[in-house]
């Protein structure tokens, strides 16, 4: 039987704030595509086929582009159009640049800016022939500051808050729309996965994912340029590091997330 639902994809969206956002989808009459790195990708998609939709689960290697493309055409082999697509995938790696292997840092690069870029391409030649379409890319309240302890990640989340700006202002006029989502901390197993369990900022107080995913589900769908995921301490927060100095909002962070004994 043919759906008349529309289509979502989420990537990284077995856990965490994917895994909300696809259930925003699913709440609010979407159909979705999930990609994860894990089984957990399955089971995600049975809970978000008990709200009443269609999921459709893919497991892959979202740092290898045979990973990231094998997702995309596994969607499109759905044969329907991409109506949103949440680029929400990422990982943090926490610890001393000095300490961290270069393979751990070229991992987050290639999941966090390469695979972004690469899903991109595809959803943008996507929707754009069909003049309809709304992206989130899940950057960071990190993207706003330097970020010592966690040195390749908070710069791989500015770089996807830049990209979606510029690519929001690129697809203006065409009926795709570009949105941003920068979560604070939040209450997954972001840190402890990035092992930064012994860290201030993971064991100190943590936005509520289901808010989060919420905030950026209605922006996505209220065409809003960013929008910050969490209370209003972490949006005032953003507000403050605009005129706050880098070396300032540094030593800030490095107490945060370096790693105690």
């Amino acid at each position: 039987m043919t759906t008349q639902r529309p289509l979502a994809l989420v990537t990284g969206g077995s856990s965490g704030i994917g895994f909300e956002l696809a259930k925003q989808f699913a709440q609010n009459g979407f159909d979705v595509a999930i990609s994860g790195s894990s089984d957990k990708v399955f089971s995600a998609a049975d809970a978000l086929r008990g709200l009443g939709v269609e999921a459709y689960p893919h497991k892959a290697d979202a740092a290898t582009y045979d990973g990231v493309e094998g997702f995309w055409t596994f969607v499109t082999e759905l044969g329907r159009p991409v109506e949103a697509a949440a680029l929400n995938v990422g990982i943090g790696q926490g610890g001393a640049f000095v300490d961290n292997t270069l393979e751990a840092e070229f991992r987050l690069i290639a999941i966090n800016i390469t695979g972004t870029v690469h899903l991109a391409k595809r959803v943008v030649q996507h929707m754009v022939p069909k003049g309809r379409g709304r992206i989130l890319i899940t950057s960071s309240v990190s993207a706003t500051l330097p970020t010592p302890y966690e040195t390749v990640y908070g710069p791989s989340k500015a770089f996807g808050f830049m990209f979606a700006e510029s690519l929001r202002e690129e697809l203006r006029g065409t009926g795709v729309t570009v949105t941003a989502l920068l979560p604070g901390a939040t209450d997954s197993q972001f840190h402890k996965n990035a092992g930064m369990a012994s860290s201030a900022i993971d064991q100190g107080k943590k936005n509520d994912k289901t808010e989060v995913a919420r905030q950026g589900f209605e922006a996505l769908m209220n065409d809003v340029d960013h929008v910050v995921g969490g209370d209003e301490e972490t949006k005032q927060t953003v507000v403050d590091n605009r005129v706050t100095p880098e070396p300032v909002k540094a030593a800030r962070h490095a107490e945060k997330t370096r790693l105690r004994a």
